[in-house]
């Protein structure tokens, strides 16, 4: 391959991988925006629900197949009650991290996966879900108990948290492997044209 085929073939890459970029950017924003809305508007159905039609503290459906039932939680803090007088801090640092992952999957890394897309989709709409409880009400509106183990209750959102950063950690994981894979596969194809020598005219 002679120096004016290489560059041609380099200028032919660079156009392909920004073409690719901004057709992944695109579509990482609709999922954002329809899992995330989904997702959120899920979360305050549910949270709206119980906590207007319940008291705090009533179970409202009994067990579930033995996991778990429906009982009406305040929540001021984290999980096992942890910085219980921190509603407005701990919502403050959950519209940061969401503003972090919408950035990285906007900006920073626009070939994103749909997994680590949807994962960030389900992360943003349960911590905005979660966030907004805490700015309004002063607490989170919790009411999943699970009965089969010792564990906190938790909502909708929680369970958008949980799921969408397993679903987001796997995807970038995978991602990674199958970029460094194709960087080797490169490597290893230049270096095998480069071994047989420049072309004969």
């Amino acid at each position: 391959m002679d120096g004016r085929t290489r560059v041609t073939a380099a200028i032919g890459a660079e156009e392909a991988s920004r073409q690719e970029k901004r057709t992944s950017r695109s579509r990482n924003l609709a999922i954002l925006l329809a899992v995330g809305l989904v997702w959120f508007g899920l979360d305050m159905l549910t949270k709206s629900w119980i906590n207007g039609s319940y008291e705090v503290g009533q179970t409202v459906v009994g067990p579930i197949l033995g996991l778990v039932q429906f009982t009406l939680v305040h929540n001021t803090g984290m999980a096992w009650g942890m910085f219980g007088d921190s509603t407005t801090a701990l919502g403050v640092m959950s519209l940061v991290v969401c503003c972090v992952l919408i950035v990285y999957l906007l900006a920073l890394s626009p070939r994103a996966s749909v997994a680590e897309a949807v994962g960030i989709a389900l992360v943003v709409a349960g911590g905005l879900g979660n966030a907004l409880d805490r700015f309004t009400l002063g607490y989170v509106v919790d009411f999943i108990e699970p009965v089969f183990i010792d564990f906190p209750v938790f909502n909708v959102a929680d369970i958008g948290v949980t799921c969408g950063f397993v679903l987001f950690l796997g995807g970038l994981l995978l991602r990674e492997r199958r970029e460094a894979a194709r960087e080797r596969a490169l490597m290893n194809g230049d270096a095998s044209q480069d071994s047989q020598g420049p072309d004969l005219p």
